[in-house]
């Protein structure tokens, strides 16, 4: 119990060690790095796959789970700007519960992006399968396209081998992270700009076969339809987390930090409300079950101009790129915030001498998530992001109540409005949204914690750090690098 409730010491308390990351990060590449994670899953893939939960309420479903992203915003901009280092609100928990919920949150964690990056490279894979068909005619067959522990149907009773494609998105995503944050960051920027465009266009070329009695009737399903499918578009918005990730790259994170979480959540959000507007005057609620590469299909289907779905398609192979980049760099801070720590192996805290990068972390990383996007099926995995996700903001909200008790006076930072209210609304909006999931969701997730416990009291304990270890590094000094 001691060493679970060990603490982290502040930042302001640590030495420089030469083992911190290189501030190249500035407030325009920070916003288009949220809005490029988050803008895309739940249009491209979730809406599909939660529509016909809910029924034109889906709508509703998307404002429940931007109401509950944004108090958590809020919350997330607060503690970010008072603890501006790498490993997002794992490096919270630490700093203000203590080691063994820091374990508990870095699990959380681990799903949120890892699980991230593969849900949303089997999504891409989909879309490259439906420019593929539309350019050529031909298709990736499903054997190799479709995860290998997918249940056969009537329609494709053939085994499946793994999703191949999506496995070959990872791996190009890792090469291009240990190329340098910079460089990341600049294609994101690109490929993000890439992607408002594409929606944009597909928003003109619906408008004018919206039919209103689409809407109708607009809650088909209840409360309970729409709670279901919020906790499912809740993985729309983990992009966000992104901005936090990247606190210790970032310039003058005190006030890019807020900034651009908040202006990405805003522009997320009515990009997503206006595209499902859109898409569900576009066709009845009941075509979205049957479709995969959904915005392609609607825009067939209403255009029927086979150049304006194959331009659609293309630029979702394109631009849809960036989401799984920025969850894959995600998931390689944790891992390398958590090995600085000492709870992983001290490996994946190593910075390369010329980009200052976690290189060994990018590298464990991606063995993670490449065989979970080719073997885990796609539904497990929206559900499993969420719930990650959603633990993991309850532990801001929380962290964010005990900074606030244990260092009041702490200057220079953004205040939450409405304190403490706005915390406890996001936490109870978070449990919320866990309850509505499917029961097999939370016993997965309760068992991934139980796992995640039982690694740590048994192959953690050999580099847990004292109080005075904490903060130093048994790396080379000239590993890293600050910049002034």
């Amino acid at each position: 119990m001691r060493r679970f409730l060990l603490k982290k010491p502040f930042p302001e308390s640590q030495a420089r060690t030469g083992h911190e990351l290189t501030r190249t990060i500035g407030l325009a590449s920070l916003l288009l790095m949220g809005i490029g994670s988050t803008l895309g899953t739940g249009i491209f893939f979730v809406l599909t796959e939660a529509a016909p939960m809910a029924g034109p309420a889906i709508i509703l479903s998307f404002l429940i789970a931007a109401m509950a992203a944004g108090l958590t915003a809020l919350c997330y901009a607060e503690v970010a700007s008072a603890i501006p280092v790498s490993g997002s609100c794992y490096t919270y928990a630490y700093m203000t519960m203590g080691q063994g919920f820091a374990i508990l949150v870095g699990a959380c964690l681990v799903l949120e992006w890892g699980v991230a990056a593969a849900a949303v490279a089997v999504g891409w894979s989909h879309y490259l399968n439906e420019a593929l068909r539309l350019v050529t005619g031909w298709q990736i067959p499903a054997v190799w396209s479709i995860s290998a522990f997918q249940a056969p149907t009537p329609a494709d009773p053939l085994p499946h081998y793994g999703n191949y494609p999506a496995m070959v998105m990872v791996i190009l995503c890792a090469t291009l992270l240990l190329r340098g944050s910079r460089q990341s960051a600049t294609i994101n920027a690109v490929l993000t700009l890439l992607k408002i465009g594409l929606l944009t266009l597909f928003a003109i070329a619906v408008i004018p076969a919206f039919h209103g009695e689409n809407f109708e009737p607009f809650i088909p399903y209840g409360i309970g339809g729409i709670s279901q499918a919020a906790a499912i578009v809740f993985f729309s918005f983990v992009g966000l987390d992104s901005i936090v990730t990247a606190s210790e790259e970032a310039i003058r994170p005190h006030r890019n930090i807020p900034l651009a979480i908040l202006g990405a959540l805003v522009i997320v959000t009515i990009i997503y409300v206006l595209i499902t507007i859109c898409s569900l005057g576009a066709q009845p609620i009941t075509a979205f079950a049957t479709q995969s590469a959904g915005l392609s299909q609607i825009l067939l289907s209403v255009t029927h101009s086979p150049m304006s779905s194959i331009i659609l398609s293309t630029g979702a192979v394109l631009s849809i790129f960036s989401v799984t980049l920025v969850a894959l760099y995600g998931l390689s801070r944790i891992y390398f915030a958590m090995a600085r720590d000492g709870l992983l192996p001290r490996k994946l805290a190593q910075l390369d001498t010329k980009q200052g990068i976690p290189r060994q972390a990018v590298f464990a990383a991606t063995l993670l998530v490449v065989p979970v996007a080719g073997f885990v099926p796609t539904k497990l995995l929206w559900g499993m992001v969420s719930i990650g996700t959603l633990g993991a903001f309850i532990a801001v909200a929380i962290s964010l109540i005990l900074l606030r008790k244990q260092h009041p006076t702490m200057p220079g930072r953004f205040r939450v409005p409405l304190y403490p209210l706005t915390p406890v609304i996001s936490i109870a909006c978070c449990l919320y949204l866990i309850l509505s999931l499917d029961l097999s969701v939370q016993l997965a997730f309760l068992g991934w914690l139980c796992f995640a416990l039982i690694i740590w009291s048994v192959c953690g304990r050999p580099n847990l750090q004292t109080p005075e270890e904490i903060g130093t590094t048994d790396t080379e000094p000239n590993q890293g690098k600050i910049a002034t």
